[in-house]
């Protein structure tokens, strides 16, 4: 199972797309609080369309509150971590697998990413830029963790295109 962890999101757009994001990949979401908004912001819900009322999510009052409920293999998406999610395994379905994202604007802190530095996560990129959005940075994660798992039961064709009309074209 796939989960998404947002650590103190502060832009409801960016939740909007993750959200999208976790019903199209069958992830569920939490959310730690604070959050920087409101989850019936008219941006959340314009980012999320309309699939929000079909996401799978939980929120959380802090950090510890969350690690107090959810066991499984932590995984921390950070600047400071130095291994690309391509090079952990997460192949086990039955697994709990957590990716813990952190503020847009300051990540997550330092305190809680030590005893975990081993499960720390950076995707590469140029030196010309500190990080990719935080949306971005979740679908990239999470369809790395679908690839090994081989996308589990997702849909390979859209259900509602008519099959005739591309292969009799």
């Amino acid at each position: 199972m796939l989960h998404v962890v947002l650590y103190e999101p502060e832009i409801p757009e960016n939740t909007g797309n993750i959200m999208r994001t976790c019903v199209a990949t069958n992830t569920t979401l939490h959310l730690i609080k604070p959050l920087g908004f409101s989850l019936d912001s008219k941006y959340v819900k314009r980012s999320g369309v309309n699939y929000i009322d079909k996401c799978n999510y939980y929120v959380y009052e802090n950090i510890e509150e969350f690690f107090e409920k959810r066991k499984g293999t932590y995984y921390f998406l950070t600047r400071y971590g130095h291994t690309p999610p391509s090079k952990f395994d997460y192949s086990n379905k039955e697994e709990e697998i957590y990716f813990i994202f952190g503020r847009e604007s300051t990540g997550i802190p330092l305190n809680i990413l030590k005893p975990h530095i081993k499960n720390c996560i950076r995707i590469p990129m140029t030196n010309l830029v500190r990080a990719l959005n935080l949306s971005n940075t979740v679908a990239i994660t999470i369809y790395e963790a679908l690839r090994q798992q081989n996308y589990n039961d997702l849909l390979r064709d859209e259900p509602h295109k008519d099959k005739n009309l591309i292969e009799n074209s």
